[in-house]
């Protein structure tokens, strides 16, 4: 085995869109365990939204990653040594844990979590049954408070989070479900495998006239992945004491200006509506029940998720990110070492 791996670093912090420059490729040396740590050699990772944020030196819910420093996130890898101290894992094992974007990683062995590749693929434990997948049920069912006859609309409906919200909120009772993504395929995916009532192409139009002809009727919940001109026009055909989720704004994570906000917020009072941030971190109690539910609902067919992979491990990273940024992705967009 080589005694050099590669790690994915920040080479300088994007203003508007992020290049390939905005990366760099280092060959490092594969490091040793020590106390209480193990080390990984990883197999599959996650490139997610968040992490556009953190490219930016701001104050957030996380700190942001710095510059010439590798990136971190969501990686599902093998134990391949294990320092003393560490009990309940074994070299062999696989486990979820935070340091992705390398080859290899040491772990402080109590923030890695086994995972068994026999119950379900590896790669779900980062998508349909991992960080989105409890963001999609935490934020539609706590969050939003969606209650059975709702009628749902979810923006970037064929993405990892989205492609969740809109089967579970028909699971769930829902009266109408409608999404919006960014192609006619992705709209097709929608509508004829996920089961949504209406979905529409945000490139075809104004997303406002799109919306109102999707949801004659209105709807109840929003759940918000995109931000600007989707938001402006879900809060238009939101009904009296409707509520909104809003857990990303993908649209605006590239502005290199800042966005305008919605022009009609006056609607929220008129109309009573409730509009709340949400971080899947604050949901930790709904883990086991969300595990638990959507796991039967995988098994017998109910629920059904999309992967988009790219193969090439670390030196591909970069191009995946930037892809997903793109809508390029149809669910979750991973990359397998």
């Amino acid at each position: 085995m080589s005694n050099t791996a590669l790690e994915v670093r920040l080479a300088s912090r994007p203003n508007g869109w992020p290049t390939e420059e905005t990366f760099e490729i280092a060959e490092v040396e594969i490091p040793t365990p020590g106390e209480g740590q193990i080390l990984v050699r990883n197999v599959v990772m996650s490139v997610d939204p968040y992490m556009r944020g953190r490219m930016n030196d701001v104050k957030s819910y996380v700190p942001p990653f710095q510059v010439g420093a590798p990136l971190d996130g969501g990686a599902v890898g093998e134990v391949v040594a294990v320092g003393a101290g560490v009990e309940g894992l074994a070299e062999g094992d696989n486990v979820l844990h935070g340091l992705g974007w390398r080859e290899y990683a040491v772990v402080n062995a109590k923030h890695a979590v086994k995972v068994d590749s026999s119950v379900a693929p590896l790669s779900t434990y980062l998508g349909v049954l991992g960080m989105p997948g409890l963001t999609a049920y935490a934020g539609l069912l706590a969050t939003a408070e969606f209650k059975p006859g709702d009628a749902v609309f979810v923006s970037g409906a064929a993405g990892a989070v989205g492609q969740i919200v809109g089967q579970i909120a028909r699971l769930k009772g829902a009266s109408r479900v409608i999404g919006s993504a960014g192609s006619a395929d992705k709209v097709k995916y929608l509508t004829e495998e996920l089961g949504f009532d209406a979905a529409f192409n945000y490139k075809d139009g104004p997303v406002a006239e799109q919306l109102a002809a999707a949801a004659p009727d209105g709807v109840d919940v929003y759940f918000d992945n995109v931000g600007g001109e989707h938001l402006e026009a879900a809060i238009e055909v939101l009904n009296l004491n409707g509520r909104i989720t809003m857990c990303g704004a993908i649209s605006q994570y590239n502005a290199a200006e800042k966005p305008a906000g919605p022009s009609n917020m006056i609607q929220i009072l008129a109309k009573r509506l409730t509009l709340r941030g949400m971080l899947v971190g604050d949901h930790k109690a709904l883990q086991q029940q969300f595990v638990s539910e959507v796991a039967a609902w995988i098994a017998s067919g109910e629920l059904k998720y999309s992967e988009t992979v790219v193969e090439g491990g670390a030196r591909q990273a970069p191009s995946a990110f930037l892809g997903m940024l793109r809508g390029e992705n149809t669910g979750k967009m991973l990359v397998r070492f």
